[in-house]
């Protein structure tokens, strides 16, 4: 599902340490659990254990396989898709049907339902833009029920892609029953219904979430947890001396300032994957609003000493935002070019960083963030002779600061591809409107 560029660095227990009972550092307090509202790496590993969608991702290539949807077919022009849905439950008992795939991502389609991804969905079927847009009839958007155990989706055109993409959570197959009954508490542990693996016991926020086993779950033979914590430890040494300790079973982020004693340890694994590590500029805001600027602060930041010297795991130095997928090969982009990079900011007005506001650079509480902003902070001084201040703030509020309220100048980012195709970050990261 995600990581091809950049690096992912895991601790995973030893063997005689795995019971089961799954302890798991998830690094943030989740900001929902509806598959509809989330939009974080965190929230994405409950999603995994909670429901199960028509698709799913293989472990080792990302692919789409199978999932609710145990087969289908594809018409000669490659744009409709019929699905053969397994027999299958909500962990209440009640059936999945074709009908529920429908009402499901009419529900992500919905507006007032506010989900992020929304684009993904819309761009992707027929007649859904329309729809969302309230320029076409519901009618419009080619999805339907064939019969109890068959949906049919008709795309925008031919999607080599679109069977990896339907494993992403813009895709989920919710419980509308409890929707319906419960409101906005439906994902509270003792109103929750969900169709995957685990099933959610207990949430006590910014202290543990617990999922047990679903014995409703159409494949629960091969299921061999019986329960799985998911921990929210922002910073990775607590973490670290947790897992030291026994308490915790898996990471899949370690604090880069003890990166060295940690690479010596034999269950500490790295591999490459499809992410990728940036900062953005609030163009809306000067001295942003420049082209120059913006350029200059991208060449002040030398990413190749970043990693090499710095956090020392492994990562790719890159200039492109959109790593190398098959055939497609990143771009260049803004490197490293110090001289370049001071005179585009005297061209813009502030020689020697002279007259540049302060501002802020905010990040989400992480002792690696806080590493590599306080990196930035000595190269950007140093280089342009611009000060700046930092500031973190806790998962949730960091999303709604970014990407709701707006009210940043330069923000630290990420993006894990959501499937393995440039698409993704050309079209649901970067096109104008999309909720990402």
């Amino acid at each position: 599902m995600r990581k091809l560029t950049g690096l992912v660095l895991a601790l995973a227990a030893s063997a005689t340490m795995f019971a089961q009972d799954f302890y798991f550092n998830n690094g943030a307090e989740p900001q929902s659990l509806d598959p509809a509202k989330i939009t974080g790496v965190p929230e994405h590993h409950i999603y995994q254990a909670l429901f199960e969608g028509l698709m799913v991702n293989n472990a080792k290539t990302a692919k789409g396989e199978p999932g609710l949807a145990e087969s289908w077919k594809v018409s000669n022009e490659g744009k409709t898709y019929t699905f053969k849905l397994r027999k299958a439950t909500w962990s209440d008992g009640t059936p999945i049907t074709a009908q529920t795939v429908v009402d499901s991502w009419f529900r992500t389609l919905d507006p007032k339902t506010g989900s992020e991804y929304a684009q993904m969905v819309y761009d992707s079927l027929e007649g859904a833009k329309a729809y969302y847009e309230g320029k076409g009839p519901k009618e419009g958007v080619k999805i339907k029920a064939i019969d109890a155990q068959t949906f049919e989706a008709t795309f925008v055109g031919p999607m080599p892609y679109i069977i990896d993409m339907l494993a992403h959570y813009a895709w989920a197959v919710m419980p509308m029953h409890a929707i319906q009954k419960f409101g906005g508490d439906w994902t509270k542990p003792a109103n929750f219904v969900g169709n995957g693996p685990f099933t959610l016991k207990e949430w006590k926020p910014q202290d543990r979430l617990v999922v047990v086993k679903n014995p409703k779950y159409w494949d629960a033979k091969n299921v061999k947890l019986s329960s799985v914590t998911f921990l929210p430890i922002e910073d990775q040494a607590t973490g670290y001396d947790k897992f030291k300790a026994g308490e915790v079973d898996w990471m899949d982020s370690v604090d880069m300032n003890r990166i060295e004693e940690i690479k010596l340890r034999k269950d500490y694994q790295k591999g490459p994957g499809s992410t990728v590590y940036y900062y953005i500029f609030n163009v809306t805001r000067k001295p942003f609003n420049d082209v120059r600027v913006r350029k200059a602060f991208s060449m002040a930041t030398d990413r190749e000493t970043l990693v090499k010297q710095v956090l020392k795991g492994g990562q790719v130095p890159t200039g492109g935002l959109v790593p190398n997928f098959g055939t497609f090969q990143t771009a260049k982009g803004n490197t490293f070019n110090p001289e370049e990079a001071k005179k585009l900011l005297t061209a813009a007005g502030y020689p020697g960083g002279k007259g540049f506001p302060k501002f802020e650079v905010i990040y989400n509480t992480n002792a690696n963030h806080k590493k590599i902003a306080e990196w930035v902070q000595q190269q950007w001084k140093t280089i342009l002779g611009v000060d700046i201040e930092l500031k973190n703030l806790e998962w949730a509020t960091f999303l709604d600061t970014r990407q709701k309220a707006h009210d940043f100048y330069v923000s630290r980012a990420g993006w894990a591809a959501d499937f393995p195709d440039p698409t993704n970050y050309l079209g649901e990261l970067l096109k104008t409107g999309s909720g990402n």
